[in-house]
C-alpha cells in the first residue's frame, strides 16, 4: 500500500507550479540520523512501481516498496514526512568528529 495525504498532493502541486512536472522517487538514503527514507525528482526505471495521484507519479523501487509497506507520504509543518514499516535509524555515535560516518 501507498498512501500519499491531500497536504503532500497540495505540496507537490504548488512545487511544480513553475516548472515540469516529473516522477518524484521515494528511496532509502544513509545519513547521521541513519537510514532514512528521503524523495528527489528522477525517471521511472522498469522496477519500479509507480502510484499516481492527481496526475503526479510517485515511483519506487518494487523490492524496496514490498519491505516497506505501507508507505504514507504526508506534509507539515513546512516538511514532508514519510512513514513505513521499515525500521530505520541507528546512525552514528560521533556524528561530525574526525573518523566519524560523517565527518568530511
Amino acid at each position: 500500500m501507498f498512501n500519499v495525504t491531500e497536504p503532500a498532493v497540495q505540496a507537490v502541486a504548488e512545487y511544480f507550479k513553475t516548472m515540469d512536472v516529473r516522477p518524484i522517487r521515494v528511496f532509502l538514503t544513509q545519513g547521521c540520523g541513519g537510514q532514512q527514507l528521503a524523495m528527489a525528482l528522477d525517471e521511472v526505471k522498469p522496477s519500479d512501481n509507480i502510484h499516481e495521484e492527481n496526475g503526479y507519479q510517485f515511483v519506487m523501487d518494487k523490492e524496496l516498496l514490498s519491505q516497506a509497506q505501507p508507505v504514507e507520504i504526508d506534509y507539515a509543518n513546512m516538511g514532508f514526512k514519510i512513514s513505513s514499516s521499515l525500521e530505520l535509524g541507528g546512525g552514528c555515535q560521533s556524528c561530525g568528529s574526525a573518523g566519524s560516518c560523517c565527518s568530511g
